[in-house]
């Protein structure tokens, strides 16, 4: 067998910064979730000692965390012994720089790695890990939601569906498939009063804070339903909505068919449904050169597929790709389907469809 000893060492090498950009997730997540990224933002350059102090945080935790963020390069530590958050790292590190804000998403690793016990007794038996075994799954997506999709709402993505807009002025009836903790659709309840907004998805407990905020800010023309979407295509109802969303929702449904059979019944003869979903091929050997192609898959496997897996579903996957996506949305019925990229989210396409 051929052994070409320099590809080998380039590959250890590989693993390695692959090892250092793992451990440097769990160390931004608990950044973020500490406000350390935020606190460092606002301060000169500063000892640990003052820096937990500002943080409100025990120091020698916090000095450990400075030193897996010095080597990392994302601190700068001087020999003095104080260390400095750069501005131009603070830009994609703090909520102040949202929707930029890059450490949200490094939450999701020590979040799927709760799993990583029962996802490998699914390598071996079958079967998933269902939407429970999740506890911060939809407080994460929904700061993450928060600031690909709410945050752009008006500016970038309501643009995409301009007869949508108009109508929404005026007063139609809105569905989001798949809704989560509803932020999208509480934005959007709160920009068009003249409108009615319902909200469907699976989990008890997202609903249940959808509906809290949705109280909480006195949104009458708001609700929420807590709905197994399994057989949307039979209990949908016809022809009630004038406009039909999904927001990074179709790909863990149990039956995506079904569900875009479901909004496909549901949607009013002159509505528009806008999915935003993956942007990526259908097929591996495509998304090679993909900018986030592992990361995905990662969350695909020990999220996004597991949870339909676990419901006895396709577990199609994050990664289903624009191929399949088209063809199950004609399978669904639908004729007409425009797809978007947007120049801030480099993530996702948007689907505008219709009859």
């Amino acid at each position: 067998m051929n052994f070409d000893r320099q590809k080998s060492e380039n590959f250890s090498e590989q693993l390695m910064e692959a090892f250092n950009g793992g451990a440097l997730c769990f160390m931004t997540s608990i950044g973020h979730r500490t406000g350390l990224f935020d606190v460092m933002a606002t301060m000169p350059p500063a000892t640990s000692k003052e820096i937990a102090g500002k943080a409100n945080l025990d120091e020698r935790y916090v000095r450990e965390w400075l030193g897996a963020m010095t080597s990392g390069k994302v601190v700068e530590c001087a020999m003095d012994g104080r260390y400095r958050l750069p501005p131009e790292h603070a830009a994609w590190l703090t909520r102040a720089a949202s929707p930029a804000n890059m450490a949200v998403l490094a939450q999701y690793f020590p979040l799927l790695g709760e799993v990583e016990e029962e996802i490998i007794q699914c390598f071996r038996q079958g079967g998933g890990v269902p939407y429970e075994r999740f506890p911060r799954f939809h407080e994460v997506m929904a700061e993450d939601s928060g600031q690909t999709i709410v945050a752009v709402l008006e500016e970038h993505i309501l643009p995409l569906v301009p007869h949508v807009l108009a109508r929404l002025k005026s007063g139609i009836h809105v569905l989001d498939v798949g809704c989560g903790s509803g932020r999208a659709l509480h934005r959007l309840a709160s920009l068009f009063p003249a409108s009615r907004f319902v909200g469907y998805d699976l989990s008890r407990e997202a609903i249940t804070r959808a509906r809290q905020e949705a109280a909480d800010a006195g949104l009458s023309n708001l609700t929420y339903e807590e709905k197994d979407l399994t057989t949307f295509h039979e209990t949908g109802l016809p022809a009630a909505f004038d406009f039909i969303t999904t927001f990074d929702a179709v790909h863990d449904q149990a039956q995506p068919l079904n569900v875009l059979k479901g909004i496909a019944r549901s949607l009013a003869p002159d509505g528009t449904y806008l999915m935003q979903d993956i942007r990526a091929s259908s097929h591996h050997h495509e998304n090679i050169d993909h900018p986030a192609g592992p990361f995905l898959y990662a969350l695909s496997c020990m999220h996004c597929m597991t949870v339909s897996l676990a419901q006895d579903g396709e577990g199609l996957g994050a990664m289903w790709g624009r191929q399949k996506a088209e063809e199950l949305l004609r399978q669904a019925g639908f004729r007409s389907i425009a797809i978007h990229q947007l120049a801030h989210d480099i993530h996702n396409d948007y689907y505008v469809i219709r009859k």
